[in-house]
Formats: structure tokens, C-alpha cells, sequence
């Protein structure tokens, strides 16, 4: 299998009327995943509540994570990062409407929840 480079910050559209999901690398009990946003956010009510856990960092943006039984959202700017659990309720309250958002989410198995 040979390598390829590519670079995170390629093929990010002037109008974005939706998130871009792509994913980066999948294996086994790992999937690293680009997400592009420009003021896109969770529906109102709506929470993820998933079953692995999460290491998300932004690289270039802003945005808002409110997290369920917490009083105080997350801003989150370039190069700030976070980490969360399994099952741990979520949302995206809030991005950029001005810029891109570039993400990268790692999801992983947590062996700690275990």
C-alpha cells in the first residue's frame, strides 16, 4: 500500500450550504474524521449521544460545544481541544458564519467507559 499526502485545509468551498463530513482514516477502533462548518450547528433539541468517545481539536474558526447539565459552553478556537466520553450528550450550539471551520474529530474507543 503506498502513501499519498493531502492536506486538510484543500477543497473547502466559498458556499457552504451544508457541514462536510469526510472521513481521513478508518481502522479498527479508530476513525479520524475533517469537519468543515460555516455557521452550521446542531438542531435545536438535538444531542449526540454516541457510543465511543470523541477527541476533537479545531484547527482554523470557531465554535460553541454546550454539553448537557452544563451551565457554561465551550468556545473552542484554533488549536483548542477536548476530549469526550462515550455516551457523554452534546451539541454544536454555535460556529463561525464569517469563516471556515476546519475540525478534526477522532473517534475511539474508550477503554476506561469499558
Amino acid at each position: 500500500m503506498g502513501s499519498f499526502k493531502n492536506n486538510v485545509f484543500d477543497d473547502i468551498p466559498d458556499v457552504m450550504p451544508e457541514e462536510i463530513l469526510q472521513d481521513l482514516l478508518v481502522t479498527p477502533g479508530v476513525r479520524i474524521e475533517r469537519i468543515v462548518s460555516r455557521g452550521q450547528s446542531s438542531p435545536p433539541g438535538f444531542w449526540y449521544d454516541q457510543p465511543e468517545g470523541e477527541w476533537v481539536i479545531v484547527l482554523r474558526g470557531a465554535a460553541i460545544l454546550e454539553f448537557e447539565g452544563e451551565a457554561e459552553p465551550h468556545r473552542l478556537l484554533s488549536g483548542d481541544h477536548l476530549n469526550i466520553p462515550p455516551r457523554r450528550r452534546h451539541r454544536v450550539a454555535w460556529t463561525d458564519p464569517d469563516q471556515p471551520t476546519v475540525w478534526i474529530a477522532v473517534f475511539h474507543a474508550d477503554r476506561r467507559a469499558d
